[in-house]
């Protein structure tokens, strides 16, 4: 497509904070003379929900202040200006569109309702003239790839990951070599942790994410767990881990704001198997992003059903909201020393194991009967790495409202002596001192 002198396009970022392999920034780029960039720090982001918590909390809020400050620094060498509100996108966007002459906004497309109804107010609000183009970005199997209609997604994993393993390929990764012509002139300013009404805050030393936000953290992150240390090489072994900043890729909270996509970490993986070696370990991080894929379709599949308290299955439990037991399980005073030391690791680092995360949720769920959706709120707003297709799809699954068809139960205990037998985890959060 031939470029139109003096032709704008806006890039509006979501979660999607990357300039590579990024098919909105792309095609804007490659198709238009020049690109202006906005984020909104929505307002709505970081108010109370009705369950009690601020839907995002200090450690993924100061994370996604990490990731917008380098996603500016990386679009500055595109000569693109990134616009940073502490507003609404529709009040926001609309005049950026009249003030910079913008013919097409760009945009991650999403399909939850929330994010939905912000799209719909945004396009409500602008000029009919202006084009809005959104595309899937989230994906490591793209949706028009996957050769199944939504209704036809299986309920159960094992036969998605069969199907899109034997079927599908992974597209290759997005790029487009040109800068925007012109680079104009940006006084706005990225907020501070105090700005969006957090105190600000040091990662305890023993937090298994010591790590920062954005892509270029997110790259070296990959570089250094697959090429430098050969970590991955032992993955499957380790990724059950509980202390430590190796155990795990750590991939999913650059994941989950789109500071690195998974194809990228496909394609990486690909190239390590190649210099490298390939084995049980390498295979189980696809597994892993697989997994993820899976509950973005059932996302799709079943719409706000994610979130309605008999889940996907339409399951009757009776549920208890006892607020004094949800506190002791926040606070980490229950009856589980094991389940206690992950939620005060949580509540201290925003950080928790898979394995941690699983128990937790179980005891919750299964072992207090309490609402699910309470325990998924409150991971919603503490987990630095929150998504929200991954984190109401666990949800669900522990909780037997989704795509388990065995119900299974958690024994605390036994998971505890499996996996911390000398307790030095529980040890590391129950009794700091000693360490």
């Amino acid at each position: 497509m031939q470029k139109t002198e003096n032709d704008t396009s806006l890039v509006w970022f979501r979660n999607d904070l990357r300039v590579s392999d990024n098919t909105s920034l792309s095609t804007a780029l490659c198709q238009h003379e020049n690109t202006i960039a906005v984020y909104c720090f929505d307002p709505r982001h970081f108010k109370t929900t009705s369950y009690g918590f601020k839907k995002t909390a200090q450690y993924r809020a100061k994370f996604l202040i990490e990731s917008i400050t380098d996603l500016k620094q990386n679009l500055d060498a595109l000569n693109i200006p990134l616009f940073v509100f502490q507003e609404k996108p529709e009040i926001v966007i609309p005049k950026l569109c009249i003030d910079y002459n913008v013919n097409t906004v760009y945009l991650q497309k999403e399909w939850t309702e929330e994010e939905n109804n912000v799209s719909n107010s945004v396009k409500q609000h602008t000029a009919k003239t202006v084009h809005f183009k959104t595309t899937y970005a989230q994906f490591l199997y793209h949706p028009d790839d996957i050769k199944l209609p939504l209704a036809k997604i299986p309920q159960v994993f094992t036969n998605f990951r069969k199907h899109v393993e034997k079927e599908v390929k992974v597209c290759p990764l997005i790029s487009c070599n040109t800068k925007s012509k012109q680079q104009l002139t940006n006084t706005t300013k990225i907020p501070s942790l105090q700005d969006l009404g957090y105190k600000d805050f040091k990662t305890p030393a023993n937090s298994a994410f010591p790590f920062k936000g954005g892509e270029t953290k997110a790259l070296e992150r990959l570089d250094d767990y697959f090429f430098k240390t050969k970590k991955i090489g032992v993955y499957k072994k380790t990724r059950n881990g509980l202390i430590g900043k190796d155990f795990s890729s750590k991939f999913s909270a650059w994941l989950a704001n789109g500071s690195i996509s998974a194809k990228t970490i496909y394609w990486k993986l690909k190239a390590f198997e190649e210099e490298h070696f390939k084995n049980q370990s390498t295979y189980w991080l696809i597994f892993e992003l697989i997994w993820r894929d899976y509950f973005k379709y059932i996302a799709l599949k079943h719409g706000n059903n994610i979130f309605k308290i008999g889940g996907i299955l339409n399951k009757s439990y009776q549920w208890d909201n006892t607020t004094s037991q949800i506190e002791k399980w926040i606070n980490g005073e229950t009856n589980s020393d094991f389940v206690n030391a992950n939620m005060i690791e949580l509540k201290k680092t925003g950080w928790m194991s898979n394995r941690g995360r699983q128990n937790v949720a179980s005891y919750f769920a299964k072992d207090l009967c309490l609402d699910w959706r309470i325990g998924a709120a409150y991971f919603e707003a503490l987990l630095i790495d929150y998504d929200v297709h991954s984190n109401y799809g666990n949800w669900m699954y522990v909780s037997g409202v989704g795509n388990d068809p065995r119900d299974r139960k958690f024994n605390v205990k036994l998971q505890a002596e499996r996996y911390d037998p000398n307790g030095k985890f529980q040890n590391l959060w129950l009794q700091p001192s000693l360490f």
